[in-house]
């Protein structure tokens, strides 16, 4: 796949001066359901109105969508509101069914982003047509996995695509629902710059309470657009009651998000961004430095143990530097988490650096 490819000429052409919107409901339920969200949508921020058709779901009994019933409501919702429509599908008979009723999105769920023959059946099925397609990260931290994906896609012909961020699955995550792992998609951004990258907050809360503050962190970090939930009344929708909101609070959000320039070429801005960046540099430096000095000092120690016969491992004495240095840094505004994973790298580092002393 060519990095340099015009991925965001699908996005330019919608000629939008706000951040895309994809919203609608998790699942269609009924048509009156279908019908009364999208009339509360049609005059807000949204371009394309989603529902899932079909759902796949964690285990057998819950409720797997309406499947192809629902489809041509969704085909009225564009005859009546003027709104484009996106579902997901999940393999090529989803395809071939959305195509009959010119849904205009599709994309494909992290469930079966997760497994390439899923992903080539589904890639078989679009060939030939010209419409948007959007996959979202697999359940899985794995990145080559989920741009293995959209290159799937782009050999047989599609070139409208995307991807979705909805975050991962994480068996201790307390906060979100999923995990967001921004730098798994920043590292995306930085490979396919130009590939349109769309946030998906209500699967990463999993929560209407926190939509708001990840909506705002995506266009801190230059997403393209937003994939929200949204229900005629969330309290009694039959599938993620908890992460969808009202069309009302969908106004709301994109109302008070604040969009940032990408760059600013005021002379003020750029002088002191130099200025700024000069430091971080120097420091950067200044790091690299000590991070080798105390390279030096492990393996050092590694040489006194191997010549006293003892294990390299310390285990109490590294629970205590993690407990001193997470202290430490909550006390100077890091946060716990991202002392752990320094300290831990660290830690590994130094194993590797006494294991080579000879």
């Amino acid at each position: 796949m060519n990095n340099n490819s015009n991925f965001k000429k699908w996005l330019t052409d919608l000629q939008l001066n706000h951040p895309l919107v994809i919203a609608g409901p998790c699942s269609a339920e009924t048509e009156e359901q279908v019908m009364a969200t999208a009339h509360l949508l049609k005059d807000t921020d949204t371009t394309f109105y989603r529902a899932g058709i079909w759902k796949p779901r964690t285990r057998p009994g819950m409720f797997e969508g309406v499947g192809v019933v629902g489809l041509p409501w969704l085909k009225r919702v564009k005859e009546e509101t003027g709104l484009k429509t996106a579902t997901e599908v999940a393999n090529a008979m989803h395809v071939e069914q959305a195509l009959k009723f010119d849904i205009d999105l599709l994309w494909i769920g992290a469930r079966s982003a997760v497994s390439p023959f899923i992903v080539q059946e589904i890639a078989e099925a679009l060939q030939g047509t010209d419409k948007i397609v959007l996959v979202k990260n697999p359940v899985n931290p794995d990145l080559p996995l989920w741009l293995g994906a959209v290159e799937r896609l782009y050999q047989v012909g599609i070139e409208k695509l995307g991807v979705i961020h909805r975050g991962f699955s994480s068996y201790h995550e307390k906060v979100y629902r999923n995990k967001p792992k921004w730098p798994l998609a920043i590292e995306l951004r930085k490979q396919f710059p130009d590939l349109p990258l769309i946030l998906d907050p209500s699967h990463i809360c999993g929560k209407r309470e926190l939509i708001f503050e990840v909506c705002q962190t995506g266009l801190d970090l230059n997403y393209d657009g937003f994939m929200i939930e949204t229900h005629v009344d969330p309290t009694v929708a039959w599938s993620d009651a908890a992460q969808q909101i009202t069309p009302q609070r969908l106004v709301e959000i994109t109302r008070d998000l604040r969009v940032k320039q990408p760059e600013s070429h005021e002379t003020d801005y750029l002088k002191q961004l130099t200025i700024f960046r000069k430091e971080l540099d120097q420091l950067d430096q200044n790091l690299i430095e000590l991070l080798a000095t105390r390279m030096q000092i492990a393996e050092q120690i590694g040489k006194l143990k191997q010549d006293k016969n003892v294990t390299i491992l310390q285990s109490d004495r590294w629970n205590q530097i993690m407990d001193n240095m997470i202290s430490s840094g909550t006390q100077r505004g890091l946060s716990t988490e991202f002392i752990d994973k320094l300290f831990k790298a660290i830690h590994l580092e130094s194993i590797q650096h006494q294991q080579k002393v000879k």
